[in-house]
């Protein structure tokens, strides 16, 4: 159990970061410092089907991860609440927007948004606006637990970078360093993944 739970984390992880840098390099002039991710797979980008699906496998990797951690954390309910969240958000979340990918140019505010959209903004506004606290809920509990893995200090971490770079991104969503604020924020929340998903490679104390 502890082994799959590393290869769903891991995995889900992997797939999301390859393919946002992979969708970027598909495109002349595409610039990942003012450019959102979902730019690079958005309506009317040459194969951008290709890429959609496999957002939506890695949003399939990390739901399931999301939703089977908490059994390596017993009597954790604020944990285990986390974990449940970043596979709603994060993980169903990442699903959502690669099923529904917002219109050329991903225009936050749009005069006339197609449904597809409209989902794709709410469920990217959503994922920001919680999963970083997901993050720290679980740092704050795993601490407060006295834990002697390292999973406190890098879900505190972690969590405040996203955080931080979350309102960064709200206070000035058409300013020209969104894309690297996005990343920013993806790279914080990935990076925790891949430290979690190690965390059942061997045992630790919970």
């Amino acid at each position: 159990m502890r082994f799959m739970l590393f290869l769903l984390g891991f995995l889900g992880a992997f797939l999301f970061l390859t393919t946002s840098i992979w969708g970027g390099l598909q495109i002349d002039g595409y610039d990942p410092i003012s450019q959102f991710i979902s730019e690079s797979y958005a309506t009317g980008i040459p194969n951008a089907t290709n890429l959609q699906k496999v957002f939506m496998v890695s949003g399939v990797l990390l739901a399931s991860f999301g939703f089977l951690a908490p059994i390596g954390f017993p009597g954790r309910i604020i944990t285990k609440v986390c974990f449940v969240l970043f596979a709603l958000f994060y993980g169903v979340g990442t699903i959502v927007t690669g099923y529904f990918p917002c219109d050329l140019g991903c225009v936050l505010d749009p005069i006339n948004p197609s449904i597809s959209q409209l989902a794709h903004n709410t469920m990217g506004f959503l994922t920001y606006a919680v999963v970083p606290f997901c993050l720290l809920g679980i740092g704050f509990e795993s601490k407060k637990r006295g834990d002697t893995s390292k999973l406190p200090l890098v879900s505190l971490i972690c969590g405040s970078v996203a955080l931080a770079f979350v309102v960064f991104l709200f206070g000035n969503p058409e300013g020209p360093f969104i894309g690297l604020f996005q990343r920013i924020i993806e790279g914080s929340i990935l990076g925790w993944t891949f430290f979690c998903a190690t965390l059942f490679l061997k045992p630790f104390k919970i």
